[in-house]
């Protein structure tokens, strides 16, 4: 996947334009246009073309207005992309986490992010160890960290569990969306492609060489009926993470 690094324009700008300090463009500007606009052009395109399409004259055409009309309003590409994870980031701020216990609600956490992904995967082609410190990422943490407020892990640790979950939500669903894009792209389901090629293995792969590829591997095959299932293993890895951080909360009441 292509990789573009958010944090990568002008911070004063960027800051400016993700808490909206900025001043409104100057008269010269269109007057149909406003930086919502652009964010939603652009996201648009990512959306249907994935982020190697994204450019500010892609997003002038998309609008149908001059390139230079744009630069009034957001300086470049790299604020625009701190825009466009801000506004996705806020989708997902529309309710509480559900679940009455910690594990219900960082499950449902981890739920909203894979769909989120989901519904952009251009997200996924965006390096954010520099993040873009907008409103809504901001409001997205401190609603996660209420996840995990008062169940008995120290500040850090409960920066710790969201990096932790947030980082195999990240992951796991890179095979979820990889599987839709090759099925887009070849006119191939899983199945169809598991069909096709199941029978061909099956006859060159020695099972005395590979004895336990033939025989997790035919299990697998048979139950997926594709080469994996990403929704699957997202559910187990997750069930697991949240057992160890179980642990380390039963530890820490059991030592209290």
């Amino acid at each position: 996947m292509t990789t573009e690094y958010s944090g990568t324009g002008d911070p004063a700008r960027s800051l400016a334009l993700l808490w909206r300090t900025r001043e409104p463009a100057s008269r010269k500007g269109r007057a149909d246009l406003s930086v919502e606009r652009i964010i939603r052009a652009a996201i648009d395109l990512a959306d249907a073309e994935g982020l190697g399409a994204l450019s500010m004259r892609r997003v002038a055409e998309r609008l149908a207005v001059g390139t230079m009309s744009l630069y009034t309003h957001v300086p470049g590409k790299g604020e625009l992309l701190d825009l466009m994870l801000d506004t996705a980031y806020g989708e997902t701020l529309t309710s509480e986490p559900t679940g009455d216990t910690w594990r219900d609600r960082l499950e449902d956490l981890a739920q909203q992010t894979w769909a989120l992904y989901l519904r952009h995967p251009w997200l996924l082609q965006v390096a954010t160890s520099r993040p873009p410190l907008g409103p809504n990422l901001i409001a997205r943490y401190e609603r996660e960290l209420r996840a995990v407020d008062g169940i008995g892990l120290t500040d850090l640790e409960m920066d710790a569990v969201l990096t932790l979950v947030g980082g195999f939500v990240h992951g796991a669903v890179r095979g979820a969306v990889e599987q839709a894009q090759a099925a887009e792209r070849t006119g191939l389901t899983e199945q169809q492609w598991w069909h096709a090629h199941a029978p061909y293995l099956e006859k060159a792969m020695d099972p005395h060489r590979f004895p336990l590829a033939a025989r997790v591997g035919a299990a697998a095959g048979q139950e997926y009926q594709a080469a994996g299932d990403p929704v699957r293993a997202f559910e187990f890895g997750l069930a697991r993470i949240l057992d160890g951080i179980e642990v380390l909360i039963r530890g820490r009441r059991t030592a209290g």
